[in-house]
């Protein structure tokens, strides 16, 4: 099922099974967990993380993620948006959780993954407890109905005008999302058979959309073997490819340029691939084309687009497109298409937003009627606020975003989070933030600040300000310090202003 590229510890499926079925009987009993109540699951790539999750659905409830670097700060506000009833972690991080839990005035048991033995910390309880508890009454499961339209993930999708909402998704959503990347002409696994299994490496978290429905729950359904890394280290990466023989790669745009450019790479480590998928931001044809030079065979290689709105797929290069610029054609029972401003139809290869409906697209989010209006179109379309265009075979290609979301390392950054860090220093008049093209990160934040009037302050001090209330792949690189933020008469920040002139 999953084994730790580090220590090698992991569970076959029937350890799986039967671990995160105990699990969920914990939860109910326990717990008293109830349908549709939220669990949170702060924990980075591990063996464990699938056992949890498939007990929280089992349980009746719903799985909540967040990324195990947030601060405190971070942890709370999610913690409240979602209504967590429970937390699970790592004991390392427990003192960040509890902090959350204080700062959110909250009282929920927390549940520690222990991987070196070491003791449970003080008011927690240990995830091997309930996943081994040999005595629990398992029946009360009989007793939980869902159905397919209620939700089952929630995770967080960073907006642009206020804080990360809710995006529910529900169980048709997952598992219709599993079933179209299943399609014979776009899939990247054979059968599983008992003597045949596909591996795949997993370095996207599962804490993303994209590593949990593209590597946990659809790899899970077929049953493939996942290798695990909570660390990213490229050595160590690099060397599991070889010894774990993975064949299959779901990548983002800086492990595809890491893995052209490492002084490790060889046609050796890469011995084993066959296929290798690049998501969650665009890639460039010559990028894909320097990652080739070290593979030095024919691999199949293609790009797939999606959102967390979406499950996240909406299409995928099929096999034998060599397009490397196209992310293919819309997945099966899925519609596109490409409107201009006023939402009127565009033809091909005419630039404009792409929108899309289909069954993996998400409920709303949650308790944001102001934010499903904006997203939703009158007749059922959701905007996706990406700038695409569909050639006369249908191909599709992403040209930019509308949205002004900022990508670090496939992460979703909100700049005006990051303003609103900024402008709380008390030196600080107005703050703007824009991506700028990063080597590595693929994008990267940097600041604009207008300082109060008769106020001091540099630069290194306001970036050293806000670098203990958000996560490390949030921080801004790069910040000036300037007369006057550009904005429209509404109010809203110019951005493509503020690039033209400064980056």
């Amino acid at each position: 099922m999953a084994v730790c590229a580090d220590t090698g510890r992991g569970y076959t499926y029937e350890q799986g099974f039967n671990l995160s079925h105990t699990f969920a009987a914990n939860l109910r009993k326990k717990f008293k967990l109830q349908d549709g109540d939220t669990v949170t699951v702060m924990l980075p790539n591990m063996p464990d993380f699938p056992l949890v999750a498939l007990g929280i659905l089992e349980a009746g409830g719903v799985i909540s993620t967040i990324n195990p670097v947030y601060t405190a700060h971070e942890v709370q506000r999610q913690l409240l948006m979602s209504n967590a009833k429970i937390i699970v972690t790592l004991p390392e991080i427990v003192s960040v959780v509890k902090e959350a839990i204080k700062i959110a005035k909250l009282n929920i048991p927390i549940i520690v993954v222990k991987t070196k033995g070491d003791q449970t910390p003080e008011g927690t309880i240990a995830f091997n407890e309930l996943s081994e508890d040999v005595h629990v009454d398992k029946s009360c499961l009989k007793e939980i109905r869902r159905k397919s339209s209620d939700i089952c993930f929630l995770p967080y999708s960073s907006g642009t005008t206020g804080l990360p909402k809710g995006v529910e998704l529900t169980h048709r959503n997952i598992v219709a999302n599993c079933e179209q990347i299943n399609e014979p002409l776009i899939r990247c696994h054979e059968e599983t058979t008992a003597n045949y299994q596909d591996v795949v490496m997993a370095v996207l978290p599962f804490f993303h959309i994209y590593g949990a429905t593209v590597l946990m729950f659809h790899k899970m359904s077929q049953g493939i073997k996942l290798v695990t890394l909570s660390k990213f280290l490229p050595e160590t990466y690099l060397k599991a490819l070889e010894k774990f023989k993975v064949n299959v790669l779901f990548l983002a745009p800086p492990l595809v340029i890491l893995m052209a450019n490492h002084p490790m790479a060889s046609p050796k480590v890469y011995q084993y691939l066959e296929h290798v998928i690049n998501g969650a931001a665009p890639l460039s044809a010559s990028d894909a084309e320097r990652f080739f030079n070290k593979v030095q065979r024919k691999i199949r290689f293609g790009q797939g687009y999606g959102l967390t709105e979406t499950s996240p797929v909406i299409s995928m290069a099929h096999k034998t497109l060599e397009d490397y610029n196209s992310i293919g054609h819309p997945l099966s029972n899925t519609d596109i298409k490409i409107v201009d401003t006023d939402l009127k139809p565009l033809g091909a290869n005419e630039t404009g937003e792409v929108l899309v409906r289909g069954p993996q697209v998400m409920r709303g989010y949650r308790n944001n009627p102001e934010a499903n209006a904006e997203v939703f179109t009158n007749d059922g379309w959701f905007r996706t606020g990406d700038l695409g265009v569909a050639d006369e075979n249908g191909y599709l290609k992403i040209k930019d975003r509308l949205k002004e979301l900022i990508k670090v390392k496939g992460f979703q950054v909100p700049p005006a989070e990051l303003e609103a860090l900024l402008r709380e220093h008390p030196s600080v008049g107005d703050a703007a933030v824009v991506g700028v093209p990063h080597a590595t990160k693929g994008e990267s934040p940097k600041g604009f600040v207008v300082l109060k009037p008769g106020q001091k302050a540099s630069a290194e001090e306001l970036c050293e300000f806000i670098r203990g209330k958000v996560a490390s792949y949030k921080q801004i690189d790069d910040l000036l310090i300037i007369d006057n933020i550009p904005k429209n008469p509404s109010g809203k920040i110019l951005r493509k202003d503020l690039k033209a002139k400064y980056c």
